[in-house]
């Protein structure tokens, strides 16, 4: 059936003329100031690598060439990036957003911006589960997993290394709040005790009195649920500097080589989870963005690369470049059946799908959309060791 409707959308195009060749502007929405500003370059670079690579096989929509708009999101500023987002539509006429990255912004993009505008925006790092359920018209689709599971995620970890009880701090904002009950929750079925779960603001000058009742309350650790460059940090750096907590367990936010930089050498034994996989198109994709000279270890950088894949894959298999139409292909592309797809072979699919065929891409992070189109997702669990992150399981 999905093969009759691609021929079926070619011959409707081809009936209707040939699409000449013209630029199609995509959104690269990202925090590129803010609490997670030293993540973020990493992940366009992914995002417009994948472009880059597109571009270079000539195979898209009959000529056509991807061109990149970056516009800052802040990760924290709910108005800024609506205004970011609301320029490059009606200013730019871009045809997709690969983003937004912080989930308080993405979902303001979304629901005051994107599905007024029938805009299809894939997130690769917005993990809130409340956007499980945002009113969405078909448009919203995310490559790292909700924290629903993330939070699981975490609580096994802990029983695995018999840690019952915690105390918890985390980003006062949609993504630091979900992720937090999301935790709370698995941790306490499982047995384990919190004894206390505290917000923290971003960019403060002093989190001394935030630690002062987390470390009063007591724990064998200190969750933290932040930002690597900004109130996660500080909750680490003050913990450490009055003695009160030793030993933290992070969440994905917190995955960041300027944390290791700073502090990872006073912080041995820590540990946590972030997105990541494993296997051939891991592999594949550290071949091509090491040639590139991109730093694709960094977190959320193969989701980048695989939410701008699958908006030119969507487009190609819709032979469209509108989102209204295009958008009800996505899951198309990323699922079975069809042939799988890695990164660097990018060119290969959009030939496949141009012939009236059928991809499943599996991209660099073995995508599976499930459900309302987020990822299925797995994690990679480290530990802290010589200031760097060591690996010790994916989950």
């Amino acid at each position: 059936m999905k093969k009759m409707m691609m021929m079926a959308t070619a011959a409707t195009a081809l009936m209707a003329g040939s699409v000449s060749a013209e630029d199609v502007k995509i959104g690269v929405i990202l925090g590129y100031t803010g609490p997670i500003e030293s993540l973020t370059p990493h992940m366009a670079e992914s995002a417009e690598l994948a472009m880059s690579e597109i571009n270079d096989s000539g195979a898209f929509m009959d000529g056509m060439t991807l061109v990149p708009e970056r516009a800052d999101s802040t990760c924290i500023d709910s108005s800024a990036a609506t205004a970011a987002a609301e320029r490059l539509i009606t200013s730019e006429g871009i045809k997709g957003i690969m983003g937004a990255d912080c989930s308080g912004v993405t979902g303001a993009i979304l629901s005051n911006v994107a599905v007024s505008n029938g805009m299809v925006m894939i997130s690769p790092s917005a993990t809130s589960p409340g956007l499980t359920t945002a009113e969405d018209n078909g448009f919203f689709f995310r490559t790292a997993p909700s924290d629903a599971r993330q939070g699981q995620v975490l609580a096994d970890i802990l029983k695995s290394r018999d840690i019952s009880e915690v105390a918890v701090t985390y980003t006062n904002n949609d993504y630091g709040k979900g992720l937090s009950d999301s935790f709370v929750s698995s941790f306490e079925e499982a047995g384990g005790t919190v004894t206390l779960a505290a917000p923290h603001e971003d960019n403060k000058a002093d989190y001394s009195a935030e630690v002062g009742a987390l470390a009063s309350a007591g724990g064998d650790v200190l969750v933290v649920l932040g930002y690597a460059d900004s109130g996660g940090k500080g909750m680490i750096r003050a913990s450490l500097d009055t003695g009160a907590f030793d030993t933290f367990m992070m969440g994905d936010g917190m995955y960041g080589d300027a944390l290791m930089d700073e502090v990872g050498a006073e912080m041995p034994g820590s540990f946590g989870a972030v997105p990541w996989s494993s296997g051939q198109g891991a592999e594949a994709f550290a071949e091509i963005t090491e040639e590139a000279g991109i730093n694709g270890g960094s977190s959320f950088t193969r989701e980048s690369y695989d939410a701008a894949a699958l908006i030119a894959l969507a487009m190609q298999s819709a032979g469209s470049v509108e989102p209204g139409e295009y958008k009800t292909h996505v899951m198309d592309v990323a699922n079975e059946p069809g042939e799988k797809i890695y990164p660097g072979e990018l060119g290969k699919a959009l030939k496949i799908l141009a012939d009236g065929g059928e991809v499943n891409y599996e991209g660099a992070t073995n995508v599976e959309l499930i459900g309302p189109g987020e990822a299925a997702g797995t994690y990679r669990e480290y530990e802290i060791k010589d200031a760097d992150f060591e690996t010790v399981q994916f989950r």
